[in-house]
């Protein structure tokens, strides 16, 4: 009696468990389906082939940046973080003896070592000329994305795309590049027969082919135009404000440093929110996205600008 008994028992209490593991599963199930998805953006701009870090004497900027620094800061984040984007908005090239030197080559080789996911073309990218450029595109494992250059009279006819989409967890981010026009930027041999076409009207048929055709969920624009002039010249806040369909826009060219991103009203209401890092890779931008599981509406959880330090 007492053996039948204790079968009883136990058979009753592993039905038990298996009912309240069950449950417990269906739960978990049901919480994770109603969670939000997380999407963690990180951002440079302006680097001017800054390799190690300013020196012990240089100034306000003193032991701040270098690459290496950089890679352990953006490695611990992806071991903390399922889906991470990596961009920049140009100006990749010049300013230190190693572009004098080797012309791109490392600034290429490490962002690609970085895992970068894709960048746009600064004016200083065009220094070494059209050839030069060219040279070093071997070198990069990431693509730049330029919408407004039309380079079909130039050696690099087919070279770039105006525009790429990354799918993270069923999270589609349309991501496009806009340049800034070089004509008395650059000397005219350096950039050729490259044609400068209207940043505001690329920007527009962008944003309806990846809101449309593409069907993003986040739409981020890699501009080097400048954060604010306080001329007729356009900038991002102008671009901002005469283009729908744009979440974020991560700028360069101005050197500008944020403290937080800055909402800009657009034309149909919603809010583009406009970032930039300062210059020569001293910060680290992060906005955190979240995204809700039912209908992937966006929205942004937390923005950081990260010193890159010895202590990274």
């Amino acid at each position: 009696m007492q053996r039948r008994e204790f079968l009883r028992n136990s058979l009753l209490g592993t039905a038990g468990l298996t009912v309240l593991g069950g449950l417990a599963n269906s739960a978990a199930a049901a919480a994770t389906a109603k969670a939000p998805l997380k999407l963690t953006i990180l951002h440079t701009n302006d680097m001017h082939s800054r390799i190690e870090p300013f020196p012990d004497n240089g100034g306000q900027w003193a032991g701040l940046g270098g690459m290496a620094r950089r890679a352990a800061l953006i490695k611990d984040i992806r071991a903390k973080e399922p889906n991470v984007l990596l961009l920049d908005s140009g100006d990749i090239f010049q300013g230190t003896p190693y572009f004098n030197f080797f012309g791109g080559e490392l600034e290429y080789k490490l962002m690609s070592q970085m895992g970068y996911d894709a960048s746009t073309l600064g004016n200083h990218d065009f220094d070494n000329g059209l050839e030069g450029l060219m040279k070093q595109l071997p070198n990069a494992t990431f693509p730049f994305l330029i919408a407004n250059y039309d380079f079909s009279k130039t050696p690099l006819a087919g070279r770039f795309a105006p525009y790429k989409v990354f799918e993270k967890q069923g999270i589609r981010i349309g991501v496009f590049g806009i340049g800034i026009e070089l004509s008395g930027l650059v000397a005219d041999k350096n950039f050729g027969q490259t044609v400068y076409l209207d940043p505001v009207a690329k920007a527009k048929e962008m944003a309806a082919q990846l809101r449309g055709p593409e069907r993003c969920d986040l739409v981020i624009c890699l501009s080097h135009l400048g954060y604010k002039y306080e001329s007729n010249k356009l900038d991002d806040r102008k671009l901002a404000a005469q283009v729908s369909g744009i979440d974020l826009i991560l700028g360069g060219h101005t050197h500008t440093f944020m403290d937080a991103p800055e909402p800009i009203a657009s034309p149909d209401g919603h809010a583009t929110l406009i970032n930039q890092v300062g210059w020569s890779g001293i910060n680290l931008g992060r906005l955190d996205y979240e995204f809700s599981a039912k209908n992937k509406r966006a929205g942004l959880a937390s923005a950081a600008v990260v010193p890159v330090r010895a202590a990274c």
